[in-house]
């Protein structure tokens, strides 16, 4: 089965935001990028890719047949996209053992394991 898990960093420390990183030790740092790497290298994983700040967002909707823009997310800032990834594994257990290990999930933020439908 494919999943896609949905990274959404919450208040998590990102390099993005100095000074929120600037809080972690130079061990967290290592940390955080050596789970990355690790992720990466698990069979079945494929690499997403992080995404900028949700302020840059743009939000597309069409009302009446005209289309509308709306600058930023719709959802609140807490709960923005962050990045994503996918991996194929045997079974939503394999998928959530592989969320937890996303540093996201430890420091203020969370994981979304989602499914994939093949059509």
């Amino acid at each position: 089965m494919k999943y896609m898990l949905l990274i959404h960093q919450g208040d998590a420390p990102t390099p993005r935001d100095p000074e929120a990183w600037a809080r972690l030790s130079e061990d967290d740092h290592k940390a955080v990028f050596g789970d990355y790497q690790a992720i990466n290298q698990t069979p079945g994983v494929t690499p997403g890719l992080g995404l900028d700040a949700p302020e840059t967002a743009t939000t597309v909707r069409v009302e009446d047949g005209k289309t509308l823009t709306t600058d930023g997310p719709f959802v609140a800032v807490k709960e923005a996209l962050g990045g994503y990834l996918f991996f194929e594994a045997d079974d939503i257990d394999a998928a959530i053992d592989l969320a937890a290990r996303i540093p996201a999930a430890r420091l203020e933020g969370g994981v979304e394991v989602r499914p994939i439908q093949e059509w």
